[in-house]
Order: structure tokens, then sequence, then C-alpha cells
């Protein structure tokens, strides 16, 4: 029986999605993080690309040349769509983690300073989002997870390093339309190549993020440039 025409479209449209992020693009143009639209756009687009381009090159890898096949399976396309969205929620929550502590190493802003912005940001992102068709029905209960997660962060303990990366890795495996034996053998390969992604995500965020800059454009002191203006 012929799939219904929403169902094709959304399947040509994952194929399409894949094809670009395991292709050429997916990440964004390097730009310099001043302001809190900057952090917003890169955590969108990092959270994004290494959701997909994870999810995706683990679905390859294990279908091999049969991939492109899997998406005339209309149920297996629902699969791959509310995978997607979930691995993508983990991601954010774990750059978000990661770049508030950042923002709080830099400038010495407080708790609750850090907390407000990482949570606005987030939900400017969330809002923007919605309610994504196809998501499935956990989508919501998992953002509040993830708003749950920012509230309660001692950003002044978050490390430079990979342990705030701690949500993508099992949500990866976890969710991915994979049967569970595979994913049983699968799992120290797939949390190990989430971690890998997010290397790079972590160098390009160190480098473009001014976070004095950030701090000063949200109309908060920052002390450590209030000191060097007083001669301290």
């Amino acid at each position: 029986m012929t799939a219904p025409w929403p169902v094709r479209a959304r399947a040509a449209e994952l194929w399409q999605t894949f094809r670009h992020y395991l292709g050429a693009g997916g990440r964004g143009r390097r730009t310099r993080i001043n302001d809190r639209d900057g952090l917003r756009q890169f955590l969108e687009s990092r959270a994004s690309h290494v959701a997909q381009t994870s999810l995706y090159g683990y679905l390859r890898t294990r279908a091999g040349v049969g991939f492109p096949n899997l998406f005339d399976n209309d149920d297996y396309v629902k699969s791959i769509d509310i995978a997607k969205w979930y691995v993508w929620l983990a991601c954010l929550s774990d750059i978000s983690i990661y770049a508030g502590g950042l923002v709080m190493r830099r400038t010495n802003a407080g708790q609750d300073e850090v907390g407000r912005l990482m949570a606005a940001v987030v939900d400017a992102i969330l809002t923007a989002t919605g309610m994504p068709e196809g998501a499935g029905g956990e989508f919501l209960e998992l953002t509040e997870r993830l708003s749950a997660r920012l509230e309660s962060c001692d950003w002044a303990a978050v490390r430079d390093d990979e342990t705030p990366f701690s949500e993508s890795p099992g949500a990866l495996i976890s969710r991915a339309p994979v049967i569970d034996e595979l994913k049983r053998l699968d799992d120290e390969i797939v949390r190990n190549s989430v971690r890998f992604r997010w290397q790079e995500v972590r160098r390009d965020l160190r480098r473009d993020l001014d976070a004095e800059a950030l701090i000063a454009s949200l109309g908060l002191a920052n002390p450590r440039s209030e000191a060097r203006r007083n001669g301290g």
C-alpha cells in the first residue's frame, strides 16, 4: 500500500537532512559569540549538528548500503523522527550546561546571573521549536527535565572537559531505532562516538565565546573587567 502523502513527504525531508548532515554542511558558520542571540544560535546549531550526525551516522553504519531503503518504511521513518528530537534535547542540555560553566569561569558572574542567562537562552530555543510534528509523547516531559537540570546546576562546579556531556551519549544508545541486542554490542562505541563529536564543539566555544562582552550586553557588571579598570 502506498504511504500517505505526509509520511512520504516526511521521509523525503529526513533523507535530505541526513544527506546534509553527513555531507558538507550542518555546523553553521564561525562567529564571535558576544550576546545572548549569538549564544542561542551557537547552542541550537551545535546541538542539532551533534544530534543528527551521531544518530544518522550510527544508523548508516548499522544498515550499511541498505540505509536509504529504510526511508521506505513508514514506521521506521517515524522512529527516526522521534529519536532525532529526543537526542537533540539531550545534546541541547549538555552543551547548555557546558556553556554556562564557561561563562561563569571567564567572567566571575554569579550563580543566579548565569542561571537566568542560560534559562532564558534555552527557553528561547524551545519556544521557537514548539512541539515538533512527530516528536513523540515524551517531548514536553523531556523539555521540563532539561529546564530542571539548568535550574539545579551548580555553575561554578561545571568542568571544562567532557564531564558536562552526560546526557547525549546515553540518549543516542537508548533512543536509536536499532534492536536491543545490537545496541548492547555497540554501547561503548556509540557513546564514545558522541563524546568525540563534542570535542570540536568545545574547541569552537572556547575560541569564539567573548564572555565579558556577553555579560556586558546583558547589563551585568563583570567583576574581572571592573577590577582591571580600577587597577586591581
